[in-house]
């Protein structure tokens, strides 16, 4: 089996292994999915609780088990009829620490090491004290404090005959070439032995031949050590010891030998000279682009694959890499040369509002932010956008700044601007000296100044409209001139006049057209030739101007994207909360909500384009648990008396408040000077209403408390990734201690008959209208065009925060134990234990087992809903050959609904019915939901379902003329 039905996703770690999985299968095979999707299986940084951050890419995880627990897992799948799926990280490794080998061989010989064009380096760094070497900036404070404190130590590995460098647990090895004076530096032990330990390390180098020889050496060191002892080895590193001010000295100086620089983490931002994965410096991008590096990485991944033990793979953040069609053009050539079948390959991929997947990469898909954004956009009322966007503007202080439509947008600028310049400073720095080398090549543009080109790209990429470009061979297409126009005509507005010359000629060198005679003279600006020049790749081999030209194409695009995720993600999504089921991964806030028009159209693009592609609603790197946006998204329903209880809230909570410093310069004013602040607070009260179990007591103390506890976790988290009072990389303890107290204090057990009592009336009034959305969410997600995706224990209540919240533990013998038979409907009266959510699933994955043709290329008709609540259903109909599904759902509930069920009561529904389509069986319709059987009613010539009838039982129905086998077997 190769293309998935269904996919369940799991997070392994060493708590969670290959054999942990293998334990639970009986019950994901109950459950109905037929392939498991894993997190990383190659071997990560040591107690990695995620493995992206890969330090081997040739072997499988010990810590997840091995290849052997990996093999025992992949053949219990194949003999259920199972498969595997597995998620890849291309584009970065996990650096620092002792563990990544590459990295550790480029640490000793430089630009001469094997490794050396493994990792995306600037060798030729400005900065004349980082040419030729690697920035380590992995200090926890300056580098001549801890040198000073003796924290950076010289150790000698006797099993290896290597000397390093040791700073907590960071390894940088010394390179071969400088032992020689390493050891005669030991003055005090006997000259003749110095001289036999030195005498086969004189005279090497960094190159090839030498790095031959000095294995040679070393492999004479461990001898000499093994017989006559380490008092020489002893001596050598005494007499570098950080202890004493000469030793220390000498220390230093052997340092500054290196082809490293050990530095202060703060220094990344400005300095680093080698790509990270975003702006994390423990993670190095690494160019598999490059044919021996893509072999390297993908070694082990293809011999599994050839192996049978994988079927398939998910490619993690595509947008790091230089060429992303290239590279999934080279992987499933080499996945199809392995095996029969074709691979299976999803990538991760954030799409902006409007941008399509290209067609022209050869994926089954998107892993399904697009879907997950469709949907909770759906869940949304049009009618509250108005409301909220006024109440947050008066709760922000923002009116005047904002224009109405857009808000989220001026909060994404600002965020970006910030970003670049104070967390992605290097990497647009490279950008732009790749420009500015072009510049100085061409006579016409020499006196283009650095300063001149680094202004305008900044531009560019603060108002970059989607993640990055896919130019072929360094040229933009349509649909890259598409977006990039946006950034231009924005660049054009912001730039002072004398900078637009300047803006026309980096345009062209972004990819407007190929270098010609006309361009290196600089002669050519005239944008509709080179628009034409773009569809015309060159067939001659790459001249030098090419190059440069893809290679700043290269870094630029590497710059918008992490400057979009880190901008966008983590820092505006928590600066802005209109509403904060609307701020999730792949969402634009300012897309507030979508018809139910909007859907259909979505849904059918999908299936005609990707039919294949992942359908989530929950994943490892959500913000808010699925369960928790879809209760937050009925506030858009009840706007005005949800922005009346934020101010009740706030008055009541008031005396819990902390004053606070007045906050930095750098900041003023960013939420008052008392703590958390009007936008802290107002998210927390939103965070609270919507992670609250519906089962959840006020007066149960421990239980207040745990939820305090995982809310607290994550309000640090949002508080810093905001960026304003406090942030990760200089933290504000005092403030964020501050805000802790407030959450702890309004829900401490003295304020149960107070705010406690306020929050869970509140969330108890709401919560049946939320679990309507749940519904709903997981009908959609399981009938829709694509391969749903379930996230690890979400079959359940997912109430889950940001990470690590969304990464807990998962008690998969509860989920086992709660599962039957038993129809959904039957489930429904206790809601909320959240079994009626699971058995959905679990009917909708039969259903997709049954006719899985029927889920994947059956066409996708919308359905025509009639009479006086027709706003809030939504309907559509899957067929394929003589194979019908008629999916039914109650959306926008909130009005509706009466008592505590989440269930429109019949007569509500009135005269609202669907049409079917006139090929569809108009009797004898079984509801996969409810067991019962459905008859379309004669009415104006049309068959009709009446919603009262079909949506008697539950808020949704999905109908088909083939019937659930335990049914049809009872009956």
């Amino acid at each position: 089996m190769t293309l998935p039905r269904a996919t369940l996703r799991l997070q392994l770690h060493q708590d969670f292994t290959f054999d942990d999985a293998l334990a639970q299968l009986d019950y994901f095979a109950a459950l109905g999915v037929s392939h498991l999707y894993l997190s990383p299986i190659t071997t990560a940084q040591p107690g990695s609780m995620h493995g992206y951050d890969t330090v081997d890419y040739g072997t499988v995880s010990e810590e997840r088990g091995g290849e052997a627990a990996l093999r025992r897992l992949a053949d219990a799948l194949h003999v259920r009829g199972m498969g595997l799926i597995v998620d890849l990280v291309p584009n970065h490794m996990g650096v620092g620490g002792a563990h990544n080998a590459w990295w550790l061989d480029i640490l000793e010989w430089g630009r001469h090491s094997t490794f050396a064009r493994y990792f995306d380096v600037d060798w030729h760094s400005p900065d004349p004290v980082l040419r030729g070497k690697v920035l380590m900036p992995f200090l926890g404070a300056q580098y001549g404090d801890e040198l000073a404190a003796g924290r950076i130590a010289l150790k000698f590995d006797a099993a290896l005959a290597r000397f390093f460098v040791q700073y907590g647990p960071h390894v940088c090895p010394i390179c071969p070439a400088d032992y020689a004076a390493l050891l005669q530096a030991a003055t005090d032990t006997d000259p003749n032995v110095l001289q036999t330990l030195a005498a086969p390390f004189l005279g090497l180098t960094t190159q090839p031949d030498d790095q031959a020889r000095a294995a040679t050496a070393r492999a004479a060191l461990r001898d000499f050590v093994e017989r006559e002892g380490s008092a020489a080895i002893d001596a050598a590193l005494q007499a570098h010891a950080g202890s004493h001010p000469a030793t220390r000295e000498r220390l230093h100086r052997l340092l500054e030998r290196q082809h490293y620089r050990l530095a202060w983490w703060r220094t990344a931002t400005d300095e680093v000279n080698w790509r990270r994965f975003f702006d994390v410096s423990a993670l190095a991008g690494v160019r598999v682009e490059r044919h021996d590096v893509f072999e390297s990485v993908h070694k082990l991944v293809l011999r599994l694959y050839a192996d049978g033990v994988i079927d398939g793979l998910r490619i993690d953040h595509i947008d790091g890499l230089a060429d992303p069609r290239e590279y999934c053009d080279r992987l499933r050539q080499r996945l199809s040369s392995l095996r029969s079948q074709p691979p299976y390959i999803v990538v991760e991929k954030i799409l902006a509002h409007g941008e399509p997947l290209r067609e022209d990469w050869p994926v089954q898909g998107t892993t399904g932010y697009d879907f997950m954004n469709d949907m909770g956009a759906l869940l949304h009322d049009p009618a509250g956008a108005a409301p909220l966007a006024a109440s947050w503007a008066a709760i922000s202080g923002q009116e005047a700044s904002f224009a109405p439509s857009t808000p989220f947008t001026r909060v994404a600028l600002d965020a970006r601007r910030e970003v670049l310049a104070a967390y992605l400073a290097a990497e647009l720095d490279h950008a732009a000296r790749a420009l500015h080398r072009i510049a100085r090549e061409q006579p016409a543009t020499r006196d283009f100044t650095y300063a001149s080109v680094h202004r305008v790209l900044a531009q560019l990429a603060m108002h970059f409209p989607v993640y990055r470009i896919y130019p072929v061979n360094g040229l933009r297409g349509p649909e890259d001139n598409r977006y990039f126009d946006l950034a231009l005509q924005a660049a054009r507005r912001a730039l002072p006049r004398a900078s637009l010359a300047v803006l026309d000629q980096v345009d062209a060198w972004l990819g407007a057209h190929a270098p010609t005679a006309a361009v290196a003279n600089g002669n050519s600006n005239d944008t509709n030739t080179t628009r034409q020049a773009a569809q015309t790749p060159p067939t001659a081999p790459l001249s030098h101007a090419l190059i440069a030209q893809r290679t700043a194409l290269t870094l630029f695009s590497q710059l918008t994207a992490p400057l979009a995720a880190k901008a966008t993600e983590d820092t505006a999504l928590y600066r802005y909360g209109r509403l904060l089921s609307r701020n999730e991964v792949g969402a634009d806030p300012d897309d507030f909500s979508r018809s139910a028009e909007d859907f259909h159209a979505a849904n059918g693009l999908r299936q005609r384009r990707f039919p294949f592609a992942l359908l989530a609603t929950a994943t490892h790197d959500h913000k808010r648990g699925e369960d928790v946006r879809a209760r937050l998204a009925v506030l858009s329903e009840i706007a005005p008396e949800w922005s009346s209880t934020l101010r009740a809230w706030s008055t009541l909570n008031q005396p819990q408040r902390r004053n606070d410093a007045t906050p930095s310069s750098s900041s003023p004013g960013a939420e008052g000077e008392w703590a958390p602040g009007p936008v802290a607070e107002a998210m927390l009260y939103q965070t609270l209403v919507g992670c609250w179990p519906p089962d959840l007591d006020a007066g149960n103390e421990a239980r207040v408390r745990e939820l305090a506890e995982r809310v607290a976790q994550w309000q640090v988290k949002a508080l810093r990734e905001a960026k304003q009072r406090t942030n990760w990389l200089a933290p504000d303890e005092n403030y964020e201690s501050d805000c802790q107290a407030f959450l702890f204090d309004i829900l401490a057990p003295q304020r149960r008959d107070g705010f406690l009592h306020a929050l869970a009336t509140f969330v108890a009034r709401i919560a049946p209208a939320g679990a309507v959305n749940t519904l709903l969410q997981t009908v959609l997600r399981m009938s829709s065009p694509g391969v749903p995706d379930l996230y690890q224990g979400t079959e359940l209540w997912d109430f889950s925060l940001v990470d690590p919240d969304n990464r807990r533990p998962v008690d998969f013998a509860l989920r086992a134990a709660a599962l039957d038979s038993s129809a959904p409907a039957a489930k429904l009266a206790h809601w909320r234990d959240a079994h009626v959510k699971q058995a959905i699933i679990a009917r909708l994955l039969a259903l997709r087992a049954r006719a899985p043709a029927l889920m994947t290329e059956g066409e996708y008709l919308p359905l025509e809903l009639r009479g006086a609540q027709a706003a809030h259903a939504i309907a559509f109909a899957r067929r394929h050959g003589e194979a019908w599904a008629v999916v039914i759902g109650t959306r926008h509930a909130m009005a509706l609904l009466e008592g505590g069920l989440p269930l429109v009561e019949p007569a509500r529904w009135d005269d609202t019915a669907v049409v079917l389509p006139k090929a569809c069986p108009a009797t004898d319709l079984h509801d996969w939901l409810s067991d019962a059987t459905r008859a379309a009613t004669p009415h104006d010539q049309d068959n009709v379902l009446y919603l009262r009838d079909v949506l008697s039982a539950l808020p949704v129905a999905v109908l088909s003329n083939l019937v659930h086998t335990s049914s049809s077997q009872q009956s």
